[in-house]
């Protein structure tokens, strides 16, 4: 029998570190949770691209577990914002990175923007990373929709409640978790990773 691979969820996030640990399910390789390697401070997320900062957290938490590792960076990109808040949305009202606040804060920003001006995206890049090598793998995921008015659902994290996936009438926050996976920006990001993970030798 062939022995499983392991590959480390690394997030700092329990509800993203679930979420990827769900994501990867299914392959011969063995997810284990940054959780179970404690002592491991966070890296400092200095990047201004969700790339820059995907990668630099995939080889931190590689070199610190000793292990493959998966990390991801993700974010809300608002047209009518600009952008906003894009690879600062964790942490969009403060340091703190509270999801009620930023969705507080996002809401009082659309106030006055009608429903077909609040388009937006989620947007996921996924890096893996082994230990030993400066080399990163990289692939993306993004999915359109519109900001609601109010948060509804209470299922995922973030954003998930304010944003209504192009086709549906429901909120990331309201749906089925099956369903989520199937569409969001990191469902599609890790299909991929998958993929490229099942065709290693």
């Amino acid at each position: 029998m062939i022995e499983p691979k392991i590959i480390v969820a690394a997030s700092g996030n329990p509800k993203k570190a679930r979420e990827l640990e769900e994501l990867l399910q299914g392959t011969r390789w063995q997810v284990r949770s940054l959780a179970e390697f404690p002592g491991i401070t966070a890296p400092e997320e200095t990047g201004t691209t969700f790339q820059e900062n995907a990668t630099l957290k995939a080889l931190y938490y590689a070199e610190r577990t000793g292990h493959a590792c998966l990390a991801d960076d993700s974010g809300l990109v608002v047209d009518a914002l600009n952008g906003e808040p894009g690879v600062n949305s964790a942490y969009y009202a403060g340091p703190e990175g509270d999801d009620s606040a930023n969705n507080a804060k996002l809401l009082a920003a659309l106030e006055d923007v009608p429903w077909h001006l609040r388009t937006a995206r989620f947007v996921c890049c996924a890096a893996v990373a082994f230990p030993g090598s400066p080399d990163v793998h990289i692939e993306w995921g993004e999915v359109e929709g519109h900001i609601a008015a109010a948060p509804y659902g209470s299922n995922g994290f973030g954003y998930d409640p304010l944003f209504v996936p192009v086709g549906y009438e429901e909120t990331f926050g309201e749906m089925d978790t099956k369903i989520k996976h199937s569409l969001s920006h990191r469902g599609r990001a890790l299909a991929r990773v998958k993929a490229w993970l099942e065709s290693l030798p």
